[in-house]
């Protein structure tokens, strides 16, 4: 069984990665289930949950839809740019606000779990 998560975890990501929008869950289910008709939504979210877990891909909350992450994120920030006209989605290294961002919330002694940042707007081609 671990087999078949690893190899759904693979197809989940293939699929965002030929995606040049961002997806949904049951998009992503509805291309994979041209393949394979049988796969069933929870097949995907636990994929996803995966696959968001490792890093490899990012869960915009605004739009609850998926991109896979484009770049090494380790010990950085990932920032999303959001085009509200073409939904254009660009990954940027956010890592040299993590500093600023720590010092903001030392005194309440807050823990992140998790941090990724979303900017809505529109892109250079919009935007013209």
């Amino acid at each position: 069984m671990r087999k078949q998560a690893a190899i759904r975890q693979a197809d989940v990501l293939g699929v965002l990665r030929l995606s040049e929008a961002p997806m949904t869950a049951y998009q992503i289910l509805g291309q994979l289930q041209k393949d394979e008709p049988d796969i069933a939504p929870p097949t995907v979210y636990r994929a996803l949950t995966a696959l968001t877990d490792q890093g490899r891909a990012h869960k915009l909350e605004s739009l609850k839809a998926f991109v896979p992450c484009r770049c090494d994120h380790e010990k950085s920030l990932p920032v999303l740019t959001i085009c509200d006209d073409c939904g254009l989605v660009e990954e940027h290294d956010g890592g040299s606000l993590m500093p600023k961002l720590a010092s903001l919330i030392a005194d309440s002694n807050f823990v992140p779990t998790q941090h990724i940042f979303e900017l809505h707007g529109h892109c250079s081609t919009c935007a013209a």
